[in-house]
């Protein structure tokens, strides 16, 4: 499959989150762009209503790109507990509700996790999903995917990163996400490999989409 390729420029990040739009922003730093955010365009937040990662992220990079007539890329991520059947997964940011109480969410995940007979590191598996939209105006649009597996721990740790970032630790690493900073988390550099789902999937889009040759 051939790739469009996204010549450096204007370039909208289809969000609202500022964690996530701080992260893509560092990841998209060493590309020249022009990075600016759906929110601060005053673009609506469009309803996610899709059912995969796919869907929902497809929903809001077309949204912003036909809204400010420019690339835009989408991010929808969630974290998947394994022992909760994949909860929360796409619906990870509802479990916060809508004052994004991420402390309340990881309690209820905890929770679930307790009745559910999470008392073994067997039964405490987890990852976080990540998937890139890329779209332009003209309704073209590619996705990207990245995974990164790992334990659920209680109580969280760490007072960095976002989100559930506290309450997982990443397969042969000591700390959670939340202990990390976000160059540690990203992991991603010309002789380490890319650690977070969401810097996999960049990595994925930036072959196929930023380098050339």
């Amino acid at each position: 499959m051939s790739h469009r390729k996204l010549e450096p420029g204007r370039l909208v990040v289809a969000s609202h989150n500022p964690g996530k739009i701080r992260e893509i922003r560092e990841l998209l730093s060493p590309y020249g762009f022009d990075v600016v955010s759906a929110g601060e365009l005053d673009l609506p937040e469009p309803e996610e209503t899709g059912t995969t990662f796919e869907a929902n992220a497809e929903l809001k990079a077309l949204a912003a790109a036909r809204g400010s007539g420019l690339p835009s890329l989408a991010d929808d991520s969630g974290f998947c507990v394994a022992a909760l059947d994949g909860a929360p997964g796409v619906y990870s940011a509802r479990w916060a509700g809508p004052d994004k109480d991420f402390a309340m969410a990881m309690r209820a995940i905890e929770e679930k996790l307790q009745q559910a007979g999470g008392t073994t590191p067997d039964r405490r598996r987890g990852s976080f999903v990540a998937v890139l939209c890329l779209a332009w105006p003209d309704g073209h649009r590619e996705f990207f995917r990245g995974e990164v597996e790992g334990q659920v721990v209680w109580p969280p740790r760490g007072e960095q990163g976002f989100g559930y970032d506290p309450m997982f630790q990443p397969d042969g690493h000591a700390r959670t996400f939340g202990e990390m900073s976000s160059t540690e988390k990203h992991g991603w550099s010309r002789t380490t490999p890319a650690l977070s789902h969401r810097a996999r999937a960049f990595v994925a889009f930036s072959k196929a989409c930023l380098e050339t040759g």
